[in-house]
C-alpha cells in the first residue's frame, strides 16, 4: 500500500476526527491554563484536569455506551436522564432513612433498589417498542416525563442528602490512586465490548438495526434482543445515576441527569454511529462523550459567557458533525469540478483490497 493510500485509509478511518477534535480541544486549553496536562498526586490521589475530565464525564459514557446499542437497533432512549434521577433518588432515599448510613449492608441494598429500579424502567421501554410496536421516540418519552415526577415523589420535593462513606465511593472515592468510577466505566465498556464483538451479539443487534423483519425471518430473534438493549441502556443510566448522586452525596429529582439524553445522543453520532441503526462503534462512543466533556471544560476554561455557553458548545459540535460527513469535506476541502485518477499503483492496490464475492455452483 502506497503512502498516500495509508493517509487515505486513515482520515477515512471513523475514528480519525472525533480524536483529531478531541486533540484540539484539549490543545485550546493550554494557553488558558498553562499546566492542564500536569498530573500531581496529593495524598494518594492522582490529581489534574486530564482525571477530572475522565471522572466527571464517567456519568455520560456509560449512558452514552447503553445509548448506542439502543440507536444500533434503530430506536432512541429518551428516558436515560430520568432513569438516573429515579436511581440515585431511590438509592439516597432508603440509604437516608437507616440509623447507620455507613453500613456496607444498607449501601449494597440501596444499589440492588437502584439498579432495579433501572431494569423496571427499561422492561416498560422495551416491551411498549418490541412488543407494542409503538415508535421508540414517543415510548421512551412516557418515561422521561413521568419518571422525572416518580423521581421527585421519591424524594419528596426534596433534595435528599446522605453521609455514607461507602456510597461516596461509588461516585467521588478513589481507589489505587484513581477515581474508583473510571474503574467501574472500564469495566462496563469492557464487558461491552466483548459480547458484541467476541460473540455474535453485536452482529444479531446491528442485523436487527439493518432490517428487524429480515432479520426476523431468517431466525433473529428481534423483539427480544431488541428487548435487552433498552434494558441495558437502562442498567447503565440507573449506574450513572448513583454515580452521580455519591459523586455529590445528595440526590435532586428535579435536575439529576437533566439533559444526558442529548449528550448521550450527540457522544453517540460524534462516534460515527448512524441513527438509523446498523453498524455501531463503542469506542467511538466513548471518544465521542470525552469530546462532549472536553468541550464543556474549555467553555469554563476559556472563560465563554455563561448565558452562551450552549450555542457555543452547539456551534462546535455542528462543526464536528460536519467535518465527519464525506460530502462536506469533499465540497470544502476537494478541488471543484475536478476529480484525480487513480494511479495504476493505486488501482492495483484497490483491486487487492477489494472484497471478493464467490457463487456457489
Amino acid at each position: 500500500m502506497t503512502t498516500s493510500a495509508r493517509r487515505r485509509a486513515l482520515t477515512h478511518h471513523h475514528l480519525f476526527w472525533p480524536v483529531t477534535v478531541l486533540v484540539v480541544l484539549l490543545l485550546v486549553n493550554v494557553p488558558f491554563t498553562p499546566d492542564f496536562f500536569s498530573i500531581r498526586m496529593t495524598d494518594g490521589h492522582l490529581y489534574g484536569s486530564l482525571v477530572s475530565i475522565v471522572l466527571f464525564g464517567s456519568p455520560l459514557i456509560l449512558v452514552a455506551v447503553g445509548m448506542t446499542l439502543v440507536i444500533a437497533t434503530g430506536g432512541i432512549d429518551l428516558s436515560v436522564g430520568a432513569v438516573v434521577a429515579i436511581s440515585g433518588a431511590l438509592a439516597c432515599s432508603y440509604i437516608s432513612g437507616r440509623s447507620d448510613q455507613n453500613a456496607l449492608s444498607g449501601v449494597l441494598l440501596a444499589l440492588a433498589l437502584g439498579l432495579v429500579a433501572a431494569v423496571v424502567c427499561g422492561l416498560w421501554n422495551g416491551f411498549l417498542v418490541a412488543r407494542m410496536g409503538i415508535q421508540p421516540i414517543i415510548a421512551t418519552l412516557i418515561i422521561m416525563v413521568a419518571g422525572r415526577g416518580v423521581a421527585q415523589l421519591i424524594a419528596d420535593g426534596q433534595i435528599i442528602t446522605v453521609n455514607s462513606e461507602p456510597y461516596k465511593l461509588i461516585g467521588g472515592g478513589y481507589w489505587l490512586t484513581l477515581p474508583f468510577s473510571i474503574f467501574v466505566v472500564a469495566a462496563v465498556v469492557a464487558v461491552t465490548v466483548a459480547l458484541t464483538r467476541r460473540t455474535a451479539l453485536g452482529l444479531l443487534i446491528e442485523a436487527v438495526g439493518g432490517n428487524a423483519e429480515a432479520s426476523r425471518l431468517v431466525g433473529i430473534r428481534s423483539r427480544r434482543i431488541k428487548v435487552m438493549v433498552y434494558v441495558f441502556c437502562a442498567v447503565c443510566a440507573g449506574i450513572a445515576g448513583l454515580m452521580i448522586s455519591s459523586n455529590t452525596s445528595a440526590a435532586d429529582g428535579s435536575n439529576a441527569g437533566l439533559w444526558i439524553e442529548l449528550d448521550a445522543i450527540l457522544a453517540v453520532v460524534i462516534g460515527g454511529t448512524s441513527l438509523l441503526g446498523g453498524r455501531f462503534s463503542i469506542g467511538g462512543t466513548v471518544v465521542g462523550a470525552l469530546v462532549i466533556q472536553t468541550l464543556t471544560t474549555t467553555i469554563y476554561t476559556i472563560g465563554v459567557p455563561t448565558q452562551t455557553n450552549l450555542v457555543f458548545k452547539a456551534a462546535v459540535v455542528i462543526a464536528v458533525c460536519l467535518l465527519q460527513s464525506p460530502k462536506f469535506r469533499a465540497k470544502v476541502f476537494g478541488k471543484k469540478g475536478r476529480t484525480r485518477a487513480a494511479s495504476p499503483a493505486e488501482t492495483s492496490t484497490m483491486a487487492e483490497d477489494a472484497p471478493r464475492m464467490e457463487v456457489s455452483r
